[in-house]
């Protein structure tokens, strides 16, 4: 990874932008409807700290060489971290080509090499991103210390949001029924409260050492581990697609694994060359629903 993604909250914060003309717009239209407060910066003030005053981010889009870096000098001196259009030497950051769902926010960059490249992968994303993803965030956000506070335990809470992220709330809140989508939400919530039935599962990923050859489905179960249990001869670069906070098993206890599945955890073992037949048998005995997912063809 050349450079770390990493996103600003914009609520109470100041953008900074020198310059006029179309590459200064824009960086303009990039805050368009966001709580960012956009200042902006002529010549004839950019070479002054005072004038960044209070701005978290700055964009430089004036000048030749001399002024730009003349002006990213004063940007820094007053605090802020600046991005020099078209010259990413000069750049504490890189702006990436983004997908704006609102609370929903995706991003493409290639460290200023090849902005081009960015924006037909952008393209690419956004046609799979639903245009409703930021309602359903916001709902969620917006139940946030509710969540917390009726689901203390981070596993148990993962369990619900994995279920409620595709369940009628979530369905409520892509169609703008935000109200409907609440209390969808909270019933949901008390239900699960009281002990409501939870679903975990064994995914069995047959990767074949090969990563290049697995399903998105197998990908996507990867990224949602709670758990992961590895054979000896799992291609590294198909473990790298697992959740980083996904707890790691080295070995692979009956009774252990249907705990986990019972609190509606996901359970991922990658290979699955090692598996006992009659480990499957007692966990599908359990109640365990097993999905053995295995490589596309070559």
């Amino acid at each position: 990874m050349d450079a770390f993604p990493a996103f600003f909250p914009l609520a109470g914060r100041t953008v900074a932008i020198v310059g006029e003309g179309e590459p200064a717009e824009a960086k303009a239209r990039l805050f368009e409807g966001s709580p960012a407060r956009l200042l902006r910066v002529g010549e004839g003030l950019a070479l002054e700290p005072a004038a960044y005053q209070d701005a978290s981010i700055a964009f430089i889009a004036a000048g030749d060489i001399a002024f730009r870096k003349a002006a990213a000098a004063a940007a820094r001196q007053a605090g802020a971290v600046v991005n020099v259009v078209d010259h990413p030497e000069l750049c504490d950051f890189h702006t990436p080509a983004l997908v704006d769902r609102g609370s929903v926010v995706a991003a493409v960059g290639t460290t200023g090499s090849s902005p081009l490249l960015a924006a037909l992968l952008r393209n690419d994303i956004e046609a799979r991103i639903p245009a409703g993803a930021g309602r359903v965030a916001a709902l969620f956000g917006a139940m946030r210390e509710r969540l917390r506070e009726k689901l203390p335990d981070l596993d148990a809470r993962r369990a619900f949001l994995r279920e409620a992220l595709t369940g009628p709330a979530a369905e409520a809140a892509m169609a703008d029924d935000m109200a409907g989508a609440r209390r969808l939400l909270e019933a949901a919530l008390d239900a699960w409260d009281a002990g409501a039935i939870r679903e975990g599962r064994l995914w069995i990923v047959e990767d074949g050492a090969a990563d290049d050859l697995l399903s998105l489905r197998a990908a996507r179960a990867l990224a949602q581990a709670d758990v992961l249990i590895a054979d000896d001869g799992a291609a590294p670069a198909t473990l790298a697609l697992a959740r980083r906070e996904a707890r790691r098993l080295a070995t692979a206890d009956p009774a252990e694994l249907s705990a986990i599945a019972a609190q509606g955890l996901q359970i991922v073992w990658v290979g699955g060359q090692a598996i006992d037949p009659g480990l499957l048998k007692a966990l599908a005995a359990r109640g365990v629903r097993i999905e053995r997912l295995r490589p596309a063809p070559a």
